[in-house]
């Protein structure tokens, strides 16, 4: 059985951990690499994130009609609430100056 072939990009701290653990242990940096990503996804490892479940468009859509709504009173609360916090944010500076 032919190995897969992975690219990654790690951030410089990362990859220097890396790079001193492989040294330290002398074994190349794609063995530890392996090993790593073996031990994160081995079954009963509760660090593993599970991946997200997936939602259609419709599923949505039957969601949103569910979902309460505000009174006109609890609108227009907030409204207010949102023009009072926004009167006390500093004013953004260009990126450019």
């Amino acid at each position: 059985m032919k190995d897969e072939h992975l690219t990654l990009r790690l951030s410089r701290d990362l990859a220097r951990t890396l790079a001193r653990w492989a040294r330290e242990r002398g074994v190349p940096k794609s063995q530890l690499a392996r090993e790593a990503v073996a031990k994160y996804l081995a079954p009963g490892n509760d660090a593993a994130v599970e991946p997200a479940p997936r939602v259609t468009a419709a599923r949505l859509a039957l969601r949103w009609g569910l979902l309460p709504r505000l009174t006109s009173a609890e609108a227009t609360e907030l409204g207010a609430d949102l023009t009072s916090a926004r009167a006390t944010l500093p004013n953004p500076q260009a990126p450019w100056a």
